[in-house]
């Protein structure tokens, strides 16, 4: 008898994965986040806690709060989505990546990935927006 092989594209079962690697990518997010909190606990400088907030509200809970809204929403997974969580998600660790710089430093060097980042993370939000407004 010969063997049945499944009709599904491959890019359609990658997009499918969006909500497991949203839920993935929060879950190290919590991690990060909370050991830079234990960390800067621990040495009493807290100079970092901008990031550290930010780690967390948009790395752990807007990731999973995403991943949250593609699982039970499946429909509306397709290109958007992937670029919506991609551009959230790089957009954040640009954003971090600037403003731990501006913190540490105090360089306006810094500033450009800060905003670009923000920028970024901004689209992606907005991007969300849209997706939700036209799946509910």
């Amino acid at each position: 008898m010969a063997t049945q092989y499944s009709t599904i594209q491959p890019q359609t079962v990658e997009i499918s994965r969006l909500p497991g690697i949203c839920f993935k990518l929060s879950s190290l997010n919590a991690v990060i986040g909370v050991s830079l909190g234990v960390y800067m606990g621990v040495g009493g400088d807290h100079t970092l806690g901008p990031v550290h907030v930010h780690l967390n509200l948009i790395g752990w809970v807007s990731l999973f709060l995403f991943g949250l809204f593609y699982k039970f929403h499946p429909d509306a997974i397709g290109g958007a989505a992937v670029a919506q969580v991609t551009m959230a998600t790089v957009g954040y660790f640009v954003m971090l990546s600037g403003l731990a710089g501006l913190l540490l430093t105090a360089s306006a060097a810094f500033m450009p990935l800060a905003i670009v980042g923000s920028l970024l993370v901004w689209a992606g939000f907005l991007m969300f927006f849209i997706i939700v407004a036209r799946a509910t």
